[in-house]
């Protein structure tokens, strides 16, 4: 484990298909987790289902959500790394990547990513 790896320490944490900066508070090593309280969002999660990705005509296109501000999660120690930049306000971090994730998507010509975006938007409006 990273000696950076501490309770307290500030992390960049992958969780599912997001990437969030947050701090440690809580280790559990033999578990190999970690639970993480969410201070800022870096990449808004993925839309849509995970296991037929790129897919638009799919039973369930997921609509998923960023972790909300002081959101705890347990999250693999493998899927930190320690972060030492500036941590960027909350609201504006979240909406920023999910501009990014829009913008993203709109570079490609696919039923899915128009998919994506329209669940995005409805995000975009909700937060």
């Amino acid at each position: 484990m990273d000696t950076n790896m501490k309770t307290g320490a500030i992390v960049k944490a992958v969780y599912k298909t997001g990437v969030y900066i947050g701090e440690i508070t809580e280790l559990k090593p033999d578990r190999g987790k970690a639970v993480v309280k969410v201070l800022a969002v870096l990449k808004h999660p993925a839309q849509g289902d995970l296991h037929q990705p790129l897919q638009a005509d799919v039973p369930l296109f997921h609509q998923r959500r960023a972790l909300a501000y002081k959101e705890q999660a347990n999250i693999p120690l493998s899927h930190l790394s320690p972060y030492d930049g500036e941590i960027p306000d909350y609201t504006a971090s979240l909406h920023a990547a999910l501009d990014t994730e829009i913008e993203v998507l709109q570079q490609q010509n696919s039923p899915w990513a128009e998919q994506a975006i329209k669940h995005l938007q409805q995000l975009k409006e909700e937060y």
